[in-house]
């Protein structure tokens, strides 16, 4: 165990989630209580959860836990990840390994339960990167004016539309369902990155709407589109906040999720979110950077896009990752890999694959055409981050340039890398 003495690193159940819970207002201050958080429910899936405890400390002293995801998109194809989450150490056991054994545990963890590589989201991007975490895809955000013009699309002002206060019993199976079937979109190529709530957990938690969670805006809205047949193409979560100034209403619509699965239920969803009363804004926070919304507004610049880092990738089991997904073209290429966490990820590797296959990956004494950490290679795994410009950055260190070209075209995938939550 990677937990130096007196700690302990233990399984914990549903039964301890009061002690996970003060654990995390240590980890990340807040101002709800445990009480008030206890309401709440749990995403957790606890047979993938795991405390860092001392016998004479009465708090626990370090937690991670695991999503089991097992439709987690990759470049065309859909697989097993695991998903890291919840992860914090108690301020009062800092420096003492805890964070690094519980991480090391986690990697084993995913190799067990045959996952090939681990992902998830960081409160401190500076923190993943010594273990191997590559920043794999971004995330935008974007404020709009009311009433943008956005470039017109045929048959959007043909669909329905209704606009309802959330009830997750009847709007919930259908955003779920929108909301996967995108994941395969464009058909033939799917979007890697796009994590769907696949346990139930993460669902519950992602569908509730209590006092605690509306921070003071109103309640939850959703927007659904439909064809002429009733069957809903699009969909839009959001909340509304209005402040009375002199010249009148200053409200701001705050889109949670905007997701459509056809060209023209985008276009009417979104025409509708920027033409709300008493609103002259309408903000988004994670999107991918290439979603629909930004080629549709005419002017991108009066939206203000910001960008910042999503999802963190941490190869586990080398050739079995790089086998799993698909490359956009051919490609023959001799890695040689540095891991310091995985020794059995580290050294030379043979690669081949053709274009839009799957690749053979064996090992190799032969003289290595890119040098890299696993770092890098986790970063690349999505298809967004270009191992060009992880060289051109002094990353990736290149014996054989004409192989870049090519390794650099493979790796990449025509739709960026992304998904729309945080979780």
């Amino acid at each position: 165990m990677p937990i130096s003495d007196p700690y302990r690193l233990t399984p914990v159940g549903a039964d301890r989630l009061e002690d996970v819970l003060r654990l995390d207002t240590w980890a990340f201050p807040t101002g709800d209580t445990v009480e008030q958080l206890r309401e709440l429910p749990s995403s957790l899936s606890w047979d993938r959860a795991y405390a860092v405890e001392r016998p004479d400390a009465p708090d626990i002293a370090g937690f991670h836990a695991t999503y089991p995801l097992r439709a987690y998109p990759v470049p065309g194809a859909e697989v097993a990840c695991g998903w890291l989450t919840w992860v914090g150490v108690h301020p009062g056991h800092r420096r003492r390994g805890i964070l690094r054994g519980m991480i090391e545990y986690h990697l084993a963890d995913c190799a067990a339960h045959g996952e090939a590589f681990s992902a998830l989201t960081a409160s401190e991007p500076q923190i993943y990167g010594r273990f191997g975490y590559g920043m794999a895809s971004t995330a935008l955000a974007l404020s709009i004016p009311r009433g943008a013009a956005l470039r017109p699309v045929a048959g959007s002002d043909a669909l329905e539309a209704e606009i309802a206060e959330w009830d997750a019993a009847v709007h919930g199976p259908i955003v779920a369902t929108i909301h996967q079937a995108y994941a395969r979109l464009p058909e033939g190529l799917g979007r890697p990155g796009w994590a769907t709530r696949e346990t139930e957990g993460l669902r519950t938690q992602r569908e509730t709407d209590t006092l605690m969670l509306r921070t003071g805006r109103e309640s939850l809205r959703v927007l659904i589109v439909r064809d002429a047949d009733s069957t809903p193409l699009a969909y839009a979560m959001f909340r509304r906040t209005v402040a009375w100034e002199r010249a009148g209403a200053e409200g701001t619509v705050h889109v949670r999720e905007a997701v459509g699965t056809t060209p023209a239920s985008v276009h009417r969803l979104w025409s509708i979110l920027l033409d709300l009363d008493l609103t002259s804004r309408v903000k988004i926070d994670v999107i991918p950077v290439d979603d629909p919304i930004v080629t549709l507004l005419v002017d991108i610049r009066a939206a203000l896009p910001d960008y910042q880092d999503h999802t963190w990738i941490r190869i586990v089991d080398l050739p079995t990752a790089l086998a799993e997904r698909r490359y956009a073209g051919d490609v023959d290429v001799i890695l040689e890999v540095t891991d310091g966490m995985l020794p059995a990820n580290a050294g030379r590797w043979h690669m081949r694959a053709s274009a839009w296959g799957h690749a053979t990956v064996t090992r190799t004494d032969a003289a290595p055409d890119l040098v890299m950490d696993i770092r890098e290679l986790g970063a690349a795994h999505l298809g967004s981050t270009s191992l060009a410009s992880l060289a051109q950055a002094g990353l990736v260190e290149v014996r054989t340039p004409r192989k870049l070209a090519t390794a650099a075209a493979a790796w990449s995938w025509p739709v960026a890398a992304g998904a729309d939550w945080i979780f």
